[in-house]
């Protein structure tokens, strides 16, 4: 019967790529299946359970193009997860008693949908198949294309998740403005704090980014502000433990020698004793539907302040959080080709009846395709032999630490 209609969604946090991706897709089904009605769920699954949708019109068709130049989402995000009834409930999407994926089912038949585009990271996409697998059990066949959106870059078994690399570079453009603040008071320590609960990819690729542009800039002769001073000093990711002592003696050092430290640290580096602590106290962490540690709650950057402000002797602490700047940039360049590949893969797999999510497959010789279901997960460890990564720890003379020690 072929496709008739198809839905797209965007869902979980922003990322430089959620805008270019709509856009992508829509080009794409217009260049190859003009015929193809299209439809977008306002505000991600949210938009879905409560059934509010535009249709894509020849206007918008003609303009897809100008969403490139944009971040965010045209249609909107949510954070919803179609197997907790209870905070579908507790949200105002579902009433008492319903089941939401038997109402995501009813409202993908009443709108006619062949096949489902959803744009997200691991949850958006687990709970794509979980949609797609109930509608399975009930005799509606629904394709399942997904594209893997997460500035974490952190989805198995892909390669590159979409809109990461230019996080990073955004990222450090925050940085660079951010570090000019150790010239308003002596022995300052600032944290930069990047976005990353499970995986460190974008704290060391934003601190490699940030190295590598001090390499192409030009400082003036005889004044005390120069490379080493406003230059990343350590690089703490959750694959790599941390000895406190050890590395507030090595900063100190730095401190004494240039005023200043500067440290790039993942929100999630240390967080599962940051979060031991605060319930140790008898504080309730909070938790998002997925059953993930609200981490502005946890607030890390806070806690690696206290840790070493006293031990390096440090006058004032700024902690610095690039996450929301970062991830609600337009898509980069590099980032661009990224997800045009796999838009384009996306519409051709939609087409021809094959379910999944584009990325370049690890375990598959990197090859760009439709990676099955059942094998998406989150949380890939990022990494820490990477030889750009070795490089930069060399750089800034950071040693490979392997044993946590943190005081209380």
């Amino acid at each position: 019967m072929g496709v008739k209609t198809v839905a797209l969604l965007t869902a979980g946090g922003l990322a430089p790529c959620l805008s270019s991706a709509v856009g992508g897709l829509i080009e794409r089904y217009t260049e190859i299946a003009p015929e193809v009605r299209i439809i977008c769920y306002i505000g991600g699954y949210k938009g879905l359970l409560l059934g509010e949708s535009i249709e894509v019109t020849p206007a918008m068709r003609a303009k897809a193009g100008l969403l490139h130049r944009h971040g965010g989402s045209p249609i909107g995000n949510s954070r919803v997860k179609l197997t907790n009834a209870a905070d579908c409930v507790k949200r105002g999407l579902t009433k008492e008693g319903e089941d939401p994926l038997t109402v995501a089912a009813t409202q993908l038949t009443k709108d006619g949908v062949d096949v489902l585009h959803t744009i997200g990271g691991d949850d958006t996409n687990t709970t794509a198949a979980d949609l797609a697998a109930y509608l399975a059990k009930n005799d509606y066949a629904l394709g399942v294309v997904g594209l893997p959106k997460t500035i974490d870059n952190d989805v198995i078994p892909i390669r590159q998740s979409l809109g990461a690399w230019t996080a990073a570079e955004e990222g450090a453009k925050f940085f660079a403005n951010v570090v000019s603040e150790h010239s308003a008071n002596p022995r300052m320590l600032i944290i930069h704090e990047v976005m990353g609960r499970h995986c460190g990819w974008l704290t060391a690729a934003t601190a490699q980014a940030y190295h590598e542009q001090l390499l192409h800039k030009s400082f003036a002769p005889g004044f005390p502000y120069d490379a080493k001073r406003i230059d990343v000093h350590g690089v703490y990711v959750p694959e790599l433990a941390l000895d406190i002592d050890a590395e507030s003696a090595r900063l100190t050092k730095i401190m004494d020698e240039c005023d200043s430290v500067n440290i790039f640290i993942a929100e999630g580096a240390g967080t599962e004793t940051i979060i031991a602590q605060l319930e140790a106290a008898g504080e309730e962490v909070p938790r998002d539907a997925f059953g993930h540690a609200k981490l502005d709650a946890v607030n890390p950057g806070k806690w690696y302040a206290d840790q070493f402000k006293k031990r390096l002797g440090a006058e004032k602490v700024l902690v610095q959080k690039s996450g929301y700047f970062s991830r609600a940039a337009p898509a980069n360049a590099e980032d661009l080709r990224l997800i045009k590949s796999c838009t384009d893969l996306a519409v051709d797999c939609a087409l021809r009846g094959e379910s999944g999510v584009i990325g370049h497959d690890e375990d598959q010789s990197m090859r760009l395709r439709a990676i099955e279901f059942p094998r998406i997960a989150g949380g890939k460890p990022f990494n820490v032999e990477e030889p750009w990564f070795l490089e930069l720890l060399a750089d800034i003379d950071q040693p490979k630490t392997e044993t946590l020690t943190v005081a209380h």
